[in-house]
């Protein structure tokens, strides 16, 4: 049966928050109370920001997440897949897939030419999936923690 595709909806709380911290989980933190919040909060406001749900057999499996980003060499925009979580349960069997498909599909009709995302080194299973896609690029990330 293949993976439906449907947006988040308010009466997804608790099921959206699940599928949440196991993404926080899998990548070895955690997202507070506030934090969760904000998320909430964005996909509910007129922000660029958007969050899905992957239904299989009936049954909520997974959660994508998705915003607009600004590309000043281009003067164009990229969206970007900040969030994607499947269960383990069914990882392999296309849901991952069918979430990037269905983000590639929203920038196509939105004439935007690019979708990017992140992944760590470790999420190897992932990577066979994206490099399925493209070759990871060249880039390195650096995340710098400002206080104060």
């Amino acid at each position: 049966m293949p993976v439906e595709i449907r947006p988040l909806r308010p009466e997804d709380r608790e099921v959206w928050e699940a599928l949440f911290d196991g993404y926080a989980a899998f990548y070895k933190t955690s997202a507070t109370p506030e934090a969760k919040a904000a998320v909430w909060a964005w996909i509910f406001s007129d922000e660029d920001f958007w969050a899905d749900l992957a239904v299989l057999d009936g049954a909520v499996v997974g959660l994508c997440q998705y915003q607009l980003m600004h590309r000043s060499l281009s003067g164009g925009k990229v969206v970007y897949l900040s969030d994607l979580y499947v269960l383990p349960s069914v990882r392999g069997g296309g849901v991952g897939r069918g979430m990037i498909d269905h983000v590639m599909d929203f920038a196509r009709a939105r004439g935007i030419g690019n979708v990017r995302w992140l992944t760590q080194e470790f999420n190897y299973a992932g990577r066979r999936l994206y490099d399925s896609y493209r070759p990871k690029s060249d880039f390195i990330l650096y995340s710098i923690p400002v206080e104060g």
